[in-house]
Order: structure tokens, then C-alpha cells, then sequence
């Protein structure tokens, strides 16, 4: 066998064995990984700016605080406008007219021996007409006015009292400031001539009556405290309680009496003390007569004394 021969023979018997190795390197070769891609991620929403609750139900307090505020201030102010105007109609409604007359003032003889001195010396007296109200002032209207009321005993239907002539020269300032008329506290001589039923007096002792308790609280009947306006009986000009429930204060200054015969007297020109009239829930029946005299410092205030209006035009 030629060399040639020898390498064919050769080649032939490694062939099978090169295709069994090929064959079992196939076999064992590892199949290629396959790289599964996750998806991306989705980003995560950014957490908001964190908020100081403390701060911000504070704030929202504050503003709910504010608009509640603003709104209950509002219906307050309405309502407020509303008592104020409804009192003031009532009150012109309630002025009554008292035409011009000739009067005798002080200690005329109906008074008997309850007069004291300086209802006297008694003397004429001549008034233009004017109106006055047929109630005390109320607490309901002074606290529409002034925003409050100081009164002792409690009541929208109660005298207002407590007040002192200064205060009263306030309160008439606010009234005439939101009505634009010029009320005012009557003279002691516009108080007794209406007292005393003006031109269709029927001489009296008190105030509608010869008898206080037909027409006034005083301290026989009144359990000590003041009575709702208009509860007794009116006088001749359809007035209520000029005799009794609280004192009046009048604008004069207190002094002596003249026999002179006047014209729309105001008073003396000076003093320390100021006119209150009518008596009180307080006071003996002789304090409530119709030319009884009292006086207080201008200052000085009183559960058993308050005010009437008058107006010399309406």
C-alpha cells in the first residue's frame, strides 16, 4: 500500500469519528440565555409639598372666621337699622300735640296742704304749643339709639333709667342726628301744663286722677321696681305715667319760684342741680303730685329716674 493510499484510509476513518465529536458538541452546546427586558419602571409620582395642617386649617379658620364674622356683622347691622327705625316711627307716632294756654303753675289749692314751699309762690304762665311724647322713654329705644342700656330693671317695654341729664343731652343728640328734628327734654313748665292735662285740665291732684293708683306705680303698689310704659290710666291728653313709674328729667336748672306771670319761662339761669319731675316706683304719693319739684345733680343717675321727649315742631 502507496503512502497515498495510507492517508486515504486514514482520512476515512477519522471522518466518522469527527462527526460523533461534532454531533455531541452540538448536543451539549447551552442554548443561548434570553434576556427578557423588563419594563422600565413607571416614575413614581413626586409626593406633593408636604402641608403644615396646623397652619393651613388655621388660615382656613381664619378666613371662615372672617366671612362669618363679616356676615353675622352684616345681619347685625341690618337688624340693628331695622329696631332703630321701627323704634324711631313709633316714637313720632307716640308725640302728642299740646296746643298753647295759660296755665297757673305750682302749688294750686287741689294740692291741699301737701304743697311744699317752693311749689310756691304759684303764678301764670303762658306756653306756645308744642308736642310731647305719651310715653317715658322706653329701654328699647334708648339702647336702638345708643347701642346699650343701662338700666337697672330690664325690660324693651321698661322706662330706660339709670341715665344721668348729661347723658340724656347725648342720647337726644344721636336721636335728632339720625331723625333731623330737634327733640329735646320739655321745661318744668311745658312738664306741669301737659302733666296737668293742658287746656282740658280737669284739676286733678295727680297726674289723670285724684287717686295716684288709678294712673301710677309708686311705693305703695309697686313691689319696689319700675312697670312697663303705659300700663295705668292715661290723663286728660292721653298721657301715661306723669305720676309715678320713674322721676323725669326736665332741661331747667332747679330754683326759686317768681309770682311774675311768664312766657315760656326755661328756669333759672344757673345752678347745681337740674329739674326731675313726677315722681317714682320709689316715692311717697306726695312725690308724684302734679306740681311737686324735684332736683339732681346733672350727673347723678337713678333706677327711679329717666326722661320724656318734647319737640317744639314735628
Amino acid at each position: 500500500m502507496n503512502l497515498k493510499h495510507i492517508i486515504l484510509f486514514l482520512l476515512l476513518m477519522l471522518c466518522p469519528i469527527g462527526m460523533a465529536a461534532q454531533s455531541t458538541i452540538t448536543r451539549h452546546k447551552p442554548k443561548p440565555a434570553v434576556t427578557k427586558h423588563k419594563p422600565a419602571a413607571k416614575p413614581k409620582a413626586k409626593p406633593a409639598p408636604r402641608r403644615n395642617s396646623t397652619h393651613h386649617s388655621s388660615g382656613t379658620n381664619s378666613t371662615s372666621s372672617t366671612n362669618s364674622t363679616s356676615s353675622t356683622s352684616s345681619i347685625s347691622s341690618t337688624s340693628s337699622t331695622t329696631g332703630l327705625s321701627a323704634e324711631l316711627n313709633k316714637l313720632i307716632n307716640n308725640m302728642v300735640y299740646v296746643s298753647s294756654g295759660t296755665f297757673t303753675m305750682g302749688g294750686t289749692s287741689e294740692q291741699g296742704s301737701d304743697a311744699y314751699n317752693d311749689e310756691k309762690p304759684t303764678h301764670s304762665v303762658t306756653l306756645s304749643s308744642y308736642y310731647i311724647c305719651k310715653y317715658e322713654v322706653t329701654q328699647a329705644l334708648w339702647r336702638a339709639v345708643m347701642g346699650s342700656n343701662p338700666s337697672n330693671f330690664k325690660g324693651d317695654n321698661l322706662p330706660v333709667e339709670n341715665v344721668s341729664w348729661y347723658d340724656c343731652q347725648t342720647f337726644i343728640n344721636r336721636l335728632n342726628s339720625y331723625t333731623g328734628r330737634n327733640f329735646r327734654l320739655p321745661t318744668e313748665a311745658e312738664w306741669e301744663f301737659a302733666a296737668r292735662g293742658g287746656n282740658y285740665s280737669r284739676h286733678y291732684k295727680y297726674s289723670g286722677s285724684n287717686y295716684i293708683s288709678d294712673v301710677g306705680w309708686y311705693d305703695d303698689n309697686s313691689g319696689n321696681r319700675s312697670f312697663p310704659v303705659g300700663t295705668k290710666q292715661a290723663n286728660e291728653l292721653g298721657l301715661f305715667d306723669m305720676s309715678g313709674n320713674v322721676y323725669e328729667w326736665c332741661s331747667d336748672w332747679y330754683g326759686s319760684y317768681s309770682s311774675y306771670s311768664q312766657n315760656d319761662p326755661t328756669g333759672a339761669t344757673s345752678g347745681s342741680y337740674r329739674v326731675r319731675r313726677g315722681g317714682g316706683w320709689g316715692n311717697f304719693a306726695r312725690g308724684g303730685r302734679l306740681s311737686y319739684r324735684g332736683s339732681c345733680a346733672p350727673d347723678g343717675r337713678s333706677s327711679n329716674l329717666g326722661l320724656r321727649l318734647v319737640l317744639s315742631q314735628l
